[in-house]
């Protein structure tokens, strides 16, 4: 297969498999419509202590970021008009938010996994410094880049509006669930944006692939 060939199918699958995969890892959080920011840390266990289901969907979400980089990369070359610019910058903050992504679930999240591996008795005793992840102390803050990634997302699809590669309602769907991903860790209004997402996205990501 021509390298050209493969780097099409490729863009066109991440297109398809990029949303389904946040949406994956949104909804197979614990309490899922329970409307409440992460703010405790009795909040933060409840959601991740014996839940397989959580390290599932954290460890799906951190798969997704070689798949959102390889989205944000075609995306850029595929604006040679007058979304170039949109793309190329779109691009590089998309990429940065995208790392920023790998960071803040294997920092805060893949992590949590270790801890369950931890017997009751010791759980209890560590438990009171899991503070310090819920407050993201230290160069934890650096998880507040995570907001790269939607404005990445946002000047690309603005690019691809310019140059009519979608529609508007795609457009429109794609930008709102992108800023409902900006949330104090409210699972159910990041699910809400991931499907937003599927439905923009999916059917593009299959136009490409008939392409291909």
């Amino acid at each position: 297969m021509k390298i050209e060939t493969v780097k099409k199918k490729s863009f066109a699958v991440s297109l398809i498999v990029y949303p389904v995969m946040l949406f994956i890892g949104f909804v197979t959080h614990p309490n899922l419509i329970a409307m409440e920011p992460l703010q405790t840390v009795e909040q933060l266990v409840s959601r991740f202590h014996n839940n397989a289901m959580y390290h599932f969907g954290h460890m799906i979400v951190t798969f997704s970021v070689p798949v959102i980089i390889v989205y944000f990369i075609g995306v850029m070359n595929l604006l040679q008009g007058k979304g170039k610019a949109f793309g190329f910058w779109g691009g590089v903050i998309g990429v940065f938010g995208a790392f920023i992504l790998a960071v803040d679930k294997g920092a805060l999240c893949l992590t949590m996994s270790a801890f369950d591996t931890l017997s009751e008795e010791q759980f209890a005793v560590f438990a009171p410094f899991l503070q310090v992840i819920v407050s993201k102390s230290g160069l934890l803050f650096i998880v507040w880049l995570l907001f790269a990634l939607v404005i990445g997302g946002i000047l690309q699809i603005a690019g691809l509006l310019k140059e009519k590669v979608i529609k508007g309602w795609q457009g429109l769907l794609i930008i709102a669930g992108l800023l409902l991903l900006l949330n104090p860790d409210i699972e159910l209004i990041s699910s809400i944006g991931a499907a937003l997402m599927c439905i923009a996205y999916i059917p593009w990501g299959i136009m490409e692939l008939k392409k291909t």
